[in-house]
């Protein structure tokens, strides 16, 4: 008879041996779902299910809004969403000293630029280029949050936006976010990346940096969201602290501020204007329209700072970045050509905003503007962007024109052209090298989160260490969003086929763990069952070690009864790579479905915590004249994490363990410069409880893990991190 301990040693000997996924088969014996009654592959169906539960929180947020009718309502309505955007993001820190310097000027024809370096905080500096009218002070001023540029501030319709309304009598500073321009966090000395400006074959070289801006964010996204915070804080606080300086200066008139982006900068805007009340007029840009088109869009759920946990769970929709500010001017901006932030999206978030700043007796103080354009800063936003400043900071409605000759038609060769402007990167530069962390006592936001994680750890610590293990179990579910219960419902699951093989049976298994979202299993039962039986989640497929004389063959000629199978979101139900996907894979898989999950309030982990303990109960009878006792457990890859807090959650449940290529620590994801496997996160989990935590949970004695991970689910060494 073989012992617990022997058994967890002999499943440890399988995956240690199994250093990369077996390959398939050569045939495709070994698939298990068909498309639906609907028509729906198999690899959409997680996607599908998102969405739906997405809808249904969509249209009780429009139920919950049509019943505003007072003004007193609608001022309840902002609070409560101002509150809650601010916790979900994490608060706000203290403010510091900003310590700004001028460290260069630039004289341009009817304006001039300062080049300004401060902390937003401490440490932490911001790059920022201020443009002067030749007009006598003090002027309003207009800062100008960035799209995904890859340079930033130097972008060139940025450029043109501060010039044309710096020649029309008003101030623009235009700052880098973090991830772009001078303030990438991620660096590598060693590596040049390329962007293109006016043609598709003209590269403009960007170096120092190991991803471009996108990947920056959402990175930086997920190790926030460990913290209970999200990568917005950063670009939120960097705004505000850029109004502070804006209203430290004699030469600004502090209390004309205006808040003017395009894309992402759009999305920034729209938060600031949102939170920050001494915006008095706002223009956010082809940002603005409803969830429900964006999550329906090709790329669907964009970056890290674009989606905030819950809050679609909570009825929080772009259009109450507008209702927030109500009735303060803003003016809404998006092409006819846009396509993720679609066009018709943004008038269905224009007439709700109609509505609600009627309610608040201005209707005329928000406006919208669609020229005929693709998803850019074009000449007719920044037009329209300065005309609608001069009218609400200085008091003064007029036509503004720019001195260039207008594009018309709009063409997509014009669009590259204009990112071109009247100075180069390096003569905006404000910093020495070309980057803030090279500059002596700077720190990264991967630094300053790393601190905030180290400062939650005692507390942590402390609060667990007073639980008993019911209470544990019920924070880890909470944490997890797996609701307040610990008791699952009865596992549906069919045999939809039988395979008679070389002294086995192999059983093609359906288990439904939603509505409309049915999961595979293979079933692995021994002529003759001498072992134990053993649920194995492989983190790419349930087939991936399933090839002849592979870990699960060897398992179950050992006698062991082994189901392998599969979580929501991997296998045969991941997306197809035909799929666009705007990451690139840097994620893992399912980046997708990570942000539909988060925007509702749930984690992927969650989800498949839920699966991996339907499995399991399943198991428990399959194939059995009697219940089993104890069920061993083997996980690797993107189903380690999962498998894990199943493990925690199932008290007797799991007799043995092991997880391979898991990361070694949250902490380690939070702290290190490269992006991680977004499958791994669970929003807020480190203010809760470690992986360590768990692991004490389920018992140190049964767990054992294999070839721990770098925070990217690849080899631990491998974290890409150089600062």
């Amino acid at each position: 008879m073989r012992t617990p301990h022997r058994l967890r040693a002999l499943a440890v000997a399988f995956l240690v041996g199994s250093l990369a996924a077996s390959p398939l088969p050569a045939d495709d014996a070994l698939r298990v779902l068909t498309p639906g009654a609907d028509g729906t592959v198999p690899g959409e169906q997680f996607e599908r299910w998102l969405k739906s539960e997405l809808y249904q929180l969509i249209d009780r947020r429009t139920a919950a809004m049509e019943k505003l009718k007072s003004a007193a309502e609608c001022r309840a309505w902002q609070e409560e969403r101002r509150a809650f955007f601010l916790r979900q993001i994490g608060g706000l820190p203290d403010r510091t000293p900003l310590n700004p310097k001028v460290v260069g000027v630039l004289q341009g024809k009817g304006y001039r630029i300062e080049k300004i370096l401060f902390e937003s905080r401490p440490g932490f500096h911001v790059t920022a280029n201020l443009y002067l009218p030749d007009s006598p002070p003090p002027w309003p001023a207009v800062l100008v949050p960035v799209g995904h540029s890859h340079n930033g501030k130097a972008w060139g319709s940025y450029q043109r936006t501060c010039i044309l309304l710096a020649r029309h009598g008003m101030a623009a500073l235009v700052y880098d976010p973090v991830g772009q321009g001078e303030r990438y966090q991620m660096l590598d000395l060693s590596r040049t990346h390329t962007h293109f400006v006016d043609s598709a074959t003209t590269p403009v070289p960007h170096p120092n940096v190991q991803h471009l801006c996108t990947i920056e964010h959402t990175a930086l996204g997920l190790s926030s969201a460990l913290l209970g915070a999200n990568v917005a804080q950063f670009r939120i606080w960097d705004g505000m602290r850029a109004i502070d300086y804006l209203q430290s200066r004699a030469d600004i008139r502090a209390d004309k501020i205006g808040c003017a982006g395009q894309s992402g900068g759009g999305t920034l805007t729209a938060y600031l204007m949102a939170l920050d009340e001494r915006i008095v007029a706002a223009a956010p840009t082809g940002y603005l329209t409803t969830f429900r088109r964006v999550i329906d869009s090709v790329s669907g759920p964009q970056d890290g700072e674009q989606n905030i946990f819950g809050q679609l769970g909570f009825g929080l929709d772009e259009a109450d970045y507008v209702n927030m500010r109500a009735p303060r001017p803003t003016l809404i901006g998006g092409g006819t050509r846009e396509v993720t932030f679609n066009i018709h999206g943004t008038w269905e978030l224009y007439r709700e905003a109609k509505r609600f700043y009627s309610r608040l007796g201005h209707a005329e103080r928000v406006e919208i503007h669609e020229p005929d354009a693709p998803h850019s800063m074009s000449i007719d936003h920044r037009e329209a962007i300065a005309r609608w400043m001069h009218r609400w900071l200085l008091g003064s409605d007029k036509p503004i024109r720019e001195l260039d000759p207008r594009p018309d038609p709009w063409t997509d060769q014009q669009d590259r052209a204009l990112s071109v402007g009247e100075w180069t990167d390096e003569q905006l530069q404000c910093t020495p090298q070309g980057q803030v962390l090279l500059l002596p006592g700077a720190r990264s936001a991967f630094q300053i989160n790393a601190a905030t994680a180290a400062a939650l750890q005692a507390p942590r610590a402390s609060a667990w260490a007073r639980l008993s293990p019911p209470e544990k179990r019920q924070l880890i579910r909470q944490t997890v969003q797996l609701g307040e219960g610990e008791t699952l419902p009865t596992p549906k699951v069919e045999t939809v086929g039988r395979v008679e093989r070389d002294g086995f049976t192999l059983h093609k298994l359906v288990l439904t763990a939603e509505s409309g979202l049915r999961l595979p299993a293979l079933a692995y039962v021994p002529a003759r069952v001498t072992g134990p039986a053993t649920l194995y989640l492989h983190g790419t497929s349930m087939a991936a070690d399933a090839a002849p004389g592979g870990p699960i063959e060897a398992l179950m000629r050992q006698g062991h009864v082994v189901v392998a199978a599969e979580l929501r979101g991997l296998g045969e139900t991941a997306l197809p790579a035909s799929r666009p996907d705007w990451s690139r894979g840097h994620f893992g898989s399912g980046i997708r479905e990570f942000f539909l999950a988060y925007l509702m309030g749930k984690s992927v982990v969650g989800l498949r915590t839920s699966d991996a303990l339907l499995w399991a109960r399943f198991l428990r009878e399959f194939q059995a004249p009697l219940p089993r006792e104890s069920i061993h457990l083997v996980a690797q890859g993107a189903a380690a994490i999962p498998a894990l807090h199943a493990a925690a959650l199932a008290g007797d449940t799991f007799s043995s363990v092991t997880v391979k290529n898991m990361v070694r620590s949250w902490e380690d994801v939070v702290g290190t410069p490269a992006p991680a496997r977004a499958a791994d996160i669970v929003h807020g989990a480190l203010r809760h409880y470690t992986l360590a935590d768990l692991v004490e949970t389920v018992g140190p004695a049964k767990v054992s893990i294999v070839q721990p991970a770098g925070v990217a689910g690849r080899d631990a060494a491998a974290t890409g991190a150089t600062r």
